[in-house]
């Protein structure tokens, strides 16, 4: 009876995988996501500073390692087809799994013409992340979420 149960066992877990090797965890790139309001429009993203070239990081000012994330957001106002800077004042916070909360410093940077904002989170691996981005524009506030898996 044990053989046949153990029999059963190794053929289940064989089906499990397909027969396939295991094979190593492949980076998946976060997609950069934006939200409009009327004629603001709100950037962000959320990535491993680890995917950062040196140059890049060196650049923005960051640290590459296993423990940091780039936070960005860019603040655009919508003009027909074009967009310029808009001025607003910017929050973001990040809370993981367990509900640990934490603030995140926004310095500003030159981006090619453009003004955008960045920070560092701390992140640890195989955990997620929710973002909320408060924006404070003109007469207006606006609230961004969103989660990134790191």
């Amino acid at each position: 009876m044990k053989r046949i149960v153990l029999l059963l066992t190794a053929a289940l877990l064989a089906a499990c995988s397909g027969g396939e090797a295991p094979r190593t965890a492949e980076f998946v790139q976060a997609t950069p996501a934006e939200a409009d309001f009327g004629d603001l429009r709100v950037r962000y993203n959320a990535l491993p500073t680890l995917s950062l070239s040196e140059a890049v990081a060196r650049e923005y000012g960051v640290p590459r390692d296993a423990g940091t994330a780039l936070v960005l957001v860019a603040l655009r106002e919508v003009k027909g087809n074009d967009e310029v800077d808009a001025d607003g004042d910017v929050i973001v916070s990040a809370h993981d799994l367990s509900g640990a909360r934490q603030a995140i410093t926004l310095r500003k940077i030159d981006a090619g013409g453009y003004t955008d904002q960045i920070g560092t989170a701390r992140i640890s691996p195989r955990n997620s992340y929710r973002f909320e981005i408060v924006v404070k524009a003109g007469s207006r506030s606006e609230t961004v979420k969103f989660q990134r898996n790191f």
